[in-house]
């Protein structure tokens, strides 16, 4: 049981404020002011009387009411402590063709009886035996791998000898990651990608603390701060003593974070909810808050899978992550694209592919083996990119074009400081500095003598405001271009998972990548923020470029040619080898020469805000770009030229040296 200590109130689970003295004490009229009922109760005047209730959701009897769950041990084996509740763990857990049993609080996923696979996504159905016509050579005795799902095989000696791959635990065949829920985690750390971390590195804003509390962080101001605990606290400003005795009730006031007051009254701010006197919080911070079919994107629990998988294939979301899979009668690219199965004539191991989307499969004594291809992650049929979405991210790190990446190089202005709060890079100015902190930031002067006191210096209005003096008050508004309200104007976006899946961050505005992008008789489509451009039905070629009318490929059936028609997709080549066809990308292209590839950038957000889209490539778009005695520091893929310390001009062109006065 969790109570306040003597002289602090609140919420005992998430948070106890102090009790702040009564200067004037005033006889109480209503016996529930002070609440004589404890924590997590309701108290309402009934006779004169002051009638004591649990709060919803919560169970016993004032003054102990509690939530039902704090930690899984206090739920039935089969039931597992997720958000105070005892829930069932299994729902959403497991993927298709596989079933769930929750087992000491924990789901334990298994393909059902006749299928393969990962039973955390997609089992696959065994493939029937193939009879052989031939006397057997000796076979590999891993192949297939009996050690397992999340296990490698050694042959040692004809017998295959078994371990876990590393960062699983357990024995084979029973290798399972450190956590699948935060339950299965110390109550300071949550589950994140399959592994124990604390969820707090990221996930509160500059100068705020954060505490984990149930596998939760919280954010709060320390005393003597101000501000949004999620976004940045900042000095609270002296007060002076008034002459006039101050009667307005929310002066100072009484509110938490996050919340406002009105008349006395603490209300949380709209979409964040909590205890308005402690502190409001958004309705998620890390994807554990949110269903396992949702992920906790822009602080609201939403579905991930809009704009990430191709648009003829099929999104599942297992546990906060999205992935992508081709319909029935399809393969290819799930991400990309899923093209009509071809049928084959001959029996090959490999077609259809039994390694699922993002693999490669390889024919090896009569059987498939498969891997992922260059650049995904994973087993397969679980082949996947490092990231789609932030969510799939550590909150220090940002999703930019399928990897997790640092968001925060190339993006603020000279001179700024970058912080990084739940994947999106915050850029300030350092104290003594001022400006637009994404363009530059410059030394405020020193005014050693000023006649008139300006309200607005030092601005109290915050980054990316202005400030008018309207009589002897200062009146702020955002920039133009920036939206929110002071002290928290912002732009519009800093990163691509600031927009919609459709659209990109393009000069800090979400725009559409597509227009101008691709060539004639070309299609562009956005996938997960990166515009990728296809031929039309019935058209060939580079589709950057320009598609033709594709010609009906002449089949001599006495010679027949493994290249014609050509089994690669766009951007690759085919060469023949051992009678069969060979793919490969171009040079400076990239991904599966079978479906399609693409160079390194199409746009510049493509690549990271630290360089830009040049002929293809990320490149440093600052050589040769600034003039003599200049430097250079590319801004959101902007090469953007300063002038060095003691020199003055165009720094574009040349700067002087500046000569003592």
């Amino acid at each position: 049981m969790c109570t306040c200590s003597n002289g602090y109130t609140g919420d005992p689970f998430r948070y106890c404020s102090f009790i702040q003295p009564q200067q004037n004490p005033i006889e109480p009229t209503n016996p529930c002011n002070p609440s004589p009922c404890g924590p997590n109760s309701q108290c309402r005047e009934l006779n004169g009387q002051a009638i004591c209730s649990c709060l919803p959701e919560y169970i016993g009897s004032p003054p102990s009411c509690r939530p039902e769950c704090v930690i899984s041990t206090e739920c039935n084996r089969d039931k597992a402590c997720i958000g105070q509740k005892c829930k069932d763990p299994c729902p959403g857990m497991c993927g298709y063709n596989a079933n769930c049993q929750t087992i000491n609080h924990s789901p334990i996923c298994t393909c059902t009886s006749g299928y393969t696979g990962n039973p955390f996504s997609q089992c696959y159905q065994l493939p029937k035996p193939q009879i052989q016509q031939t006397p057997p050579e000796p076979l590999n005795p891993c192949i297939p791998n009996p050690c397992g799902l999340y296990s490698i095989c050694h042959d040692q000696g004809g017998y295959p000898s078994c371990s876990c791959l590393p960062q699983y635990t357990g024995t084979p065949p029973n290798c399972r990651p450190e956590c699948v829920i935060s339950a299965e985690c110390p109550s300071n750390k949550a589950c994140m990608n399959e592994k124990c971390k604390d969820p707090c590195p990221g996930s509160c804003g500059l100068g705020a603390i954060c505490v984990v509390n149930n596998h939760t962080p919280n954010c709060y101001c320390p005393n003597g701060y101000i501000g949004d605990p999620l976004v940045s606290c900042m000095l609270k400003p002296p007060q002076n003593d008034p002459e006039i005795p101050n009667i307005d009730p929310c002066y100072p006031s009484p509110c938490g974070p996050n919340a406002n007051c009105n008349d006395g009254k603490c209300t949380c701010l709209p979409e964040y909810q909590g205890d308005p006197y402690v502190g409001c919080r958004p309705e998620c911070i890390i994807n554990e808050e949110c269903p396992r079919n949702k992920a906790c994107i822009k602080y609201k629990c939403k579905d991930p899978c809009p704009g990430t998988c191709a648009h003829n294939a099929i999104c599942d979301v297992y546990n906060h992550i999205p992935m992508c899979r081709c319909p029935e009668g399809m393969s290819g690219n799930a991400f990309i694209d899923c093209q009509p199965q071809q049928i084959s004539v001959l029996h090959d191991y490999c077609n259809p592919s039994p390694c699922g989307p993002n693999s490669i499969c390889q024919e090896i004594n009569q059987q498939s083996i498969c891997s992922c291809l260059t650049g995904y992650v994973g087993s397969p049929p679980t082949c996947h990119p490092e990231c789609t979405v932030n969510s799939d991210c550590i909150l220090s790190k940002a999703c930019s074009n399928q990897k997790c990446r640092d968001p925060c190089p190339g993006t603020c202005g000279i001179s700024a400081k970058c912080h990084v709060v739940n994947h999106n890079p915050i850029c300030s100015c350092p104290p003594g500095f001022t400006g637009n902190a994404f363009v530059q930031c410059s030394q405020i002067p020193v005014i050693e003598d000023e006649p008139v006191q300006n309200t607005c210096i030092p601005s109290p209005c915050g980054p990316y405001s202005q400030c008018k003096v309207q009589g002897t008050s200062p009146s702020c508004s955002c920039l133009p271009e920036y939206i929110g309200s002071p002290p928290n104007c912002r732009p519009e976006c800093v990163s691509n998972s600031e927009c919609s899946y459709n659209l990109a961050c393009i000069n800090m505005k979400c725009k559409d990548p597509c227009p101008g992008l691709c060539g004639e008789n070309s299609l562009c489509r956005v996938i997960s923020h990166s515009p990728m451009c296809y031929c039309l039905h019935g058209y060939t070629g580079n589709p950057m470029v320009q598609c033709v009318v594709q010609q009906d490929a002449v089949i001599i059936r006495d010679d027949p040619h493994p290249c014609t028609p050509s089994p690669c997709g766009a951007n690759a080549q085919c060469k023949e080898q051992n009678d069969a066809g060979s793919c490969s990308c171009f040079p400076g292209y990239f991904g599966n020469p079978y479906e399609g590839c693409r160079p390194e950038c199409i746009v510049n957000t493509d690549c990271s805000p630290s360089k830009a889209c040049i002929q293809y490539k990320c490149q440093n778009p600052c050589l040769g770009n600034c003039g003599l005695n200049a430097d250079c520091q590319v801004v959101y893929h902007v090469a953007s030229c300063i002038c060095n310390p003691g020199y003055t001009g165009n720094p574009y062109q040349s700067c002087n040296f500046i000569t003592p006065q």
